[in-house]
């Protein structure tokens, strides 16, 4: 308990600076901010999501944003059939992680190789992507919702719990963003400390040894991946809150693409990492969105490319290893000052 304690005391500090953010940001920022960093949220709720499975699952999935879209459009679709957002939001997760459950069941108990698991998650959200593309007419309908084809549908706005009547402002759906996203962060966090973290770290380091000391790796595989696609899960229903409509986009491949980068630049194998390069991207490529002279695909892969040459390990990694270097020649000094004799040279 007192080794996980340790473990989890970064992850406690960096939720503590996100709780005195949320605290004093609304304060601060004008209202079209606080909208743009709702809609920032949820997308770093999604890296998390990644993080999690990629990072310490050792799944490379293309297609996070499969659970991302379906949860976007399953809290739409049951918001408008339940008139409230309180049954929709679970609704999302549980149709998110179902469908990760029944797909990470034939991906991993088929024994499928991480390359044709990558390139199966990638297909299944391009399938996704030109599925919903073609429900434009009005025979495509769930309950009340109109599926709305490539134009999308528009999401009802959060509600307080079981009160479809207190629609929250915006200012308010900016702190339930920001509450998910320390919870999840701190869920998250805590469990990459326990056994089962543990055991997941294990198979991703050396599958073949972790399944010699008689673990399942593939029921702890695909239990990180259902996991990974909950959260992910939540990340669309605050997405789509932020945005105001859910659109096939979010199957795109450029969403896809840019959620491997964002876990490539903040580091593997780390959180806080993810996050903050989710929002560090989302702040460049909006700004470079008032521009003409440089294109936004073209800027982003170049700095893949540069990550992956100059920094392989991440942001958040390479600043770690860059400190604990900085600490070490000051700790062995107070080491040799406290074993010095007393009147010695």
């Amino acid at each position: 308990m007192g080794g996980s304690l340790r473990e989890l005391r970064p992850t406690l500090v960096w939720a503590l600076i996100g709780v005195i953010f949320t605290l004093f940001a609304p304060s601060v920022l004008q209202l079209f901010t606080i909208i743009n960093l709702t809609t920032a949220i949820a997308l770093a709720v999604l890296a998390l999501s990644l993080a999690l499975v990629w990072g310490y699952g050792g799944i490379l999935c293309f297609g996070q944003v499969a659970f991302f879209g379906l949860g976007a459009y399953a809290y739409t679709i049951g918001a408008i059939n339940f008139g409230g957002s309180t049954w929709a939001i679970l609704v999302a997760v549980m149709v998110a992680s179902a469908f990760a459950a029944a797909l990470g069941y034939f991906i991993f108990y088929g024994r499928v190789s991480d390359v044709y698991l990558g390139v199966i998650t990638l297909t299944v959200t391009l399938i996704l992507y030109s599925l919903i593309r073609r429900t434009s007419g009005p025979e495509y309908k769930i309950g009340n919702a109109l599926l709305g084809g490539f134009n999308g549908v528009s999401s009802p706005p959060l509600n307080a719990p079981w009160d479809a009547r207190a629609i929250l402002f915006p200012e308010q759906v900016f702190y339930v963003a920001m509450a998910a996203l320390i919870i999840l962060y701190v869920f998250v966090g805590w469990l990459v400390t326990t056994h089962f973290g543990r055991v997941c770290v294990a198979i991703r380091e050396n599958e073949t040894r972790a399944e010699l000391l008689g673990y399942d790796t593939r029921l702890y595989k695909l239990g990180i991946f259902t996991i990974g696609a909950g959260v992910a899960a939540i990340g669309g229903v605050l997405f789509c809150n932020g945005v105001g409509r859910v659109t096939p986009d979010v199957f795109s491949l450029y969403n896809a693409a840019l959620t491997i980068i964002w876990v490539i630049v903040g580091g593997r194998g780390t959180l806080i990492g993810p996050i903050g390069a989710t929002f560090g991207l989302f702040y460049l490529t909006a700004s470079l969105g008032g521009q003409s002279v440089f294109n936004n695909n073209l800027v982003l892969g170049i700095i893949l490319i540069l990550f992956v040459l100059l920094v392989p390990k991440g942001v958040a990694p390479t600043l770690i290893d860059w400190t604990r270097r900085r600490s070490r020649p000051a700790g062995r000094e107070r080491r040799r000052r406290r074993a010095r004799p007393e009147g010695g040279a």
